[in-house]
């Protein structure tokens, strides 16, 4: 069944954090239209930045940059750049957003960054290690995933194999601490990982924000507003920690 997509209110206060480089791209602008066709204001986090993500109601790591190896106990092997700066901005925001069990989407870079985060590494050059899959970035979804059924991802995508985009040259090699592969290419790469306890956490290697003309990359950012809005509904019943006090709420697209 084809997905339809239907109105929804939108929630006066329903804020998602977007964490990416100093520059918004396109990628980060569609990023945001997906969030805000959902009913979500958004609010974009430059490296640095000292938001407060007790007023986020969930977080999406972005692509971008290599995440520094250093991070994973290696030596860079790649000419690469890097932004050691982002790389503690987002470690900040993923411990915050950990305490708080405030729902996190990682794209690409993110999705790395969440299994190193956890724990995990990475292998730094993936292009010679393809056999089945092609080498060359692609933006249209021809890269055939294979999708776990029994996983928050499989329910979203409604269905076992897909075609998704390439934009990556790394990919996750040892996973993280209480964390579940749910989807790999034709060259058992992992293309996404989820949370195996606690909050909601997503990672998805591809970029959804290119394919949203497709009802299940769409679904993609669907389900996480909803889980940030039922985050929300919780949040708003628990009691005050004893350091929380009322804030100004963000602006919308910042």
């Amino acid at each position: 069944m084809p997905d339809v997509i239907t109105e929804r209110p939108e929630h006066p206060g329903l804020t998602i954090g977007i964490s990416g480089p100093a520059r918004r791209s396109l990628a980060h602008r569609l990023i945001s239209f997906a969030l805000r066709m959902h009913g979500a204001h958004t609010h974009f986090i430059r490296p640095g930045s000292r938001v407060d993500v007790s007023l986020l109601d969930g977080l999406v790591l972005s692509g971008g940059t290599h995440v520094h190896p250093s991070r994973y106990g290696q030596a860079p092997q790649v000419t690469a750049n890097y932004d050691p700066r982002r790389d503690e901005t987002d470690v900040r925001l993923l411990c915050r957003a950990e305490e708080l069990n405030i729902p996190v989407l990682g794209i690409c870079r993110g999705a790395q960054f969440i299994n190193i985060f956890r724990g995990g590494s990475l292998c730094q050059n993936v292009t010679p290690l393809r056999v089945n899959t092609r080498h060359r970035p692609l933006l249209l979804p021809m890269q055939t995933v294979r999708i776990v059924n029994d996983s928050r991802l499989g329910e979203v995508m409604r269905q076992p194999v897909i075609g998704a985009n390439r934009i990556h040259s790394q990919t996750i090699k040892r996973l993280g601490h209480h964390l579940r592969v749910v989807a790999l290419d034709n060259d058992h790469f992992v293309q996404a990982i989820e949370n195996t306890r606690g909050q909601w956490l997503m990672g998805i290697q591809w970029h959804p924000e290119y394919l949203l003309y497709h009802g299940g990359h769409r679904r993609i950012f669907r389900h996480f507003v909803q889980a940030a809005e039922e985050r929300k509904l919780i949040r708003l019943d628990e009691p005050l920690e004893p350091d929380d006090s009322p804030r100004e709420e963000f602006q919308s697209g910042r």
